[in-house]
């Protein structure tokens, strides 16, 4: 029997080859769209060094530190109780163990990224911010309130559900010229709000309790991978 030109393609398509030939392109294409997602949210940033004497850390004034705060393989683990004291006897806030990147900007566009983990029954506490604001203390804010990611105390606004007891990427860009701020949680974007002005910003992440809405007794969230970028 004559054979075509398409012959021997066919005879190598077989049934069960052409299968794990298209689960392997599959398999391939969705690899290599995970990896393209993971980078265009710091494509065209440049990553800014980060030596562990910019993480700074804030914890209740009489505490000493390893009991609010432990860094070990790569997670930074922070916590606080409702009853702590605040981080001076001059300072009006509440309770918190947070971490200050002490890195400050005025101009350009920055990027937080880091991978939180928030232990299950923390409620009522900010769990990242960027600080510095014209008229406000803060350009934003992340609570946590019954498992949900808000802006502020919003339960309106939730950012992201569910966020108990799971590691979640997030990514976090303020752009100080156009005054917005976007965030992303794995790679998704989930809000976009108008910036509140200032000329001097840094980003914190850890617990705060937050008196508006009540706060649970023990607040405790994760991070590692921390990184910032900058776009000037």
């Amino acid at each position: 029997m004559a054979r075509g030109l398409g012959a021997p393609f066919l005879h190598l398509a077989s049934p069960p080859l052409l299968v794990l030939q298209l689960l392997l392109v599959s398999t391939s294409c969705a690899l290599l769209r995970s990896a393209r997602g993971e980078d265009l949210l710091t494509e065209g940033f440049t990553a800014v060094e980060l030596p562990e004497a910019l993480f700074k850390v804030q914890k209740p004034y009489d505490m000493p530190l390893p009991e609010r705060y432990e860094f070990v393989d790569g997670v930074r683990r922070m916590w606080v109780y409702a009853t702590d004291h605040p981080i001076t006897t001059a300072h009006p806030g509440g309770p918190r163990t947070e971490t200050k990147i002490e890195l400050i900007y005025s101009s350009g566009v920055w990027q937080f990224e880091g991978y939180g983990y928030i232990p299950y029954g923390t409620s009522g506490a900010s769990v990242m911010q960027i600080f510095g604001a014209a008229e406000h203390a803060t350009t934003l804010m992340l609570h946590v309130y019954d498992g949900n990611l808000t802006y502020y105390h919003d339960d309106t606004r939730v950012v992201d559900a569910g966020v108990y007891d799971r590691w979640f990427r997030l990514n976090v860009v303020h752009d100080v010229a156009a005054s917005n701020v976007t965030v992303f949680v794995d790679g998704q974007h989930r809000l976009t709000v108008p910036g509140r002005g200032g000329d001097s910003h840094y980003f914190k992440f850890g617990v705060y309790g937050q008196t508006k809405n009540g706060m649970s007794y023990l607040m405790e969230s994760w991070w590692r991978d921390v990184k910032v970028f900058s776009k000037c």
